[in-house]
């Protein structure tokens, strides 16, 4: 049953109420992302994977960073230069939820690593989506190749780097900002931080100075911002702000998003709900319930069928065969020398 004329989540703090169709299609991002991650989970401890990280608690972040990208190949598109925490991004941009059920088991149908890498590690040449690697924010230094060629290039496309709190402390990540800043030759670069205030095991609170890991930007000039990663409606505004400001003015701008860590740092640490940490999911569902935008009935819905639907391509993936040891030598530098 559907609720007649449900009405925009149009309130005081809001600056410009969104579309109905788009929260739906957050909403169902989000349940879909989710409902992915603890299938993988769920995998790792029947055995169908040696290893799990990931993004629950993120969603509302990730989902509207991947609705928001140019999708495409080449310089004048988006390049995304993720970390492991990122399916949700992944989904949002179009991606079939199967690939990351096959990096969890390793089959040689993995399509981004061919059974060979950690669940999480994603990449897609099509959409400029670059390899996830496992040393910790390298990719922060790898982003301003990407945002040079496009400030050679012409055109609005900007590169897009993501990482954690704690990685900051990389010199990589102070690389990133140097490299972004240089009077005369800024670079198109979304520099983004999700913060869930720990470093594996480690809390924030005993390791970062500054009062916010934004502020290390104004040192070099950057215009930055620390934003509630786990509401969608604001991150979408403020992420469509801070590619507007980048894609224009072919500049930086270092977001920080807080967000949650609700199964924990990986399987290491036992990937366990984690009570006390805010679920963005349970929150934004919450507020379109209560603005008539949703019922319980069709949310509750919308989760059964993602149960099912993962459970069954996760049958499906079991099946699939492992990659064969002649395909060791397969994607890297020199392959086949």
């Amino acid at each position: 049953m559907r609720v007649s004329k449900p009405r925009l989540l149009n309130r005081p703090e809001d600056a410009a109420p969104l579309e109905r169709d788009l929260l739906v299609r957050m909403h169902d991002l989000m349940v879909k992302a989710r409902v992915l991650e603890e299938r993988l989970i769920q995998m790792y401890k029947q055995g169908h994977g040696y290893f799990w990280i990931g993004g629950p608690g993120e969603e509302a972040f990730n989902v509207p960073l991947g609705l928001l990208m140019k999708k495409g190949q080449g310089p004048a598109y988006d390049y995304l230069h993720a970390h492991y925490r990122q399916s949700a991004t992944l989904l949002a941009l179009g991606e079939e939820p199967i690939g990351a059920l096959r990096q969890m088991k390793n089959t040689a149908s993995d399509p981004y690593s061919g059974g060979r890498n950690f669940a999480g590690h994603f990449s897609k040449r099509e959409w400029n989506i670059a390899p996830v690697s496992s040393p910790i924010e390298v990719q922060y230094t790898m982003a301003p190749g990407t945002a040079l060629a496009q400030k050679r290039h012409g055109g609005d496309g900007i590169t897009i780097v993501t990482g954690g709190d704690a990685g900051t402390a990389e010199g990589d990540f102070a690389s990133c900002l140097v490299w972004s800043s240089r009077p005369g030759m800024e670079l198109p670069v979304l520099i983004i931080v999700t913060n869930n205030q720990w470093g594996i095991s480690t809390p924030a609170g005993t390791q970062h100075g500054e009062t916010h890991v934004a502020d290390r930007g104004r040192a070099f000039n950057i215009r930055t911002k620390t934003i509630d990663g786990n509401d969608p409606i604001n991150a979408w505004r403020e992420l469509k702000e801070a590619m507007e400001y980048v894609r224009r003015e072919r500049k930086p701008f270092l977001l920080e998003a807080m967000v949650s860590r609700l199964y924990g740092h990986s399987s290491a640490s036992g990937a366990n709900f984690v009570g006390g940490e805010q679920d963005c999911l349970a929150r934004f569902e919450e507020r379109l319930l209560n603005d008539g935008v949703l019922t319980r009935e069709q949310m509750n819905s919308l989760r059964s069928r993602y149960t099912e639907e993962m459970a069954a391509l996760a049958r499906q993936v079991r099946e699939e065969p492992l990659p064969g040891p002649e395909t060791i030598w397969n994607h890297i530098y020199a392959e086949r020398k």
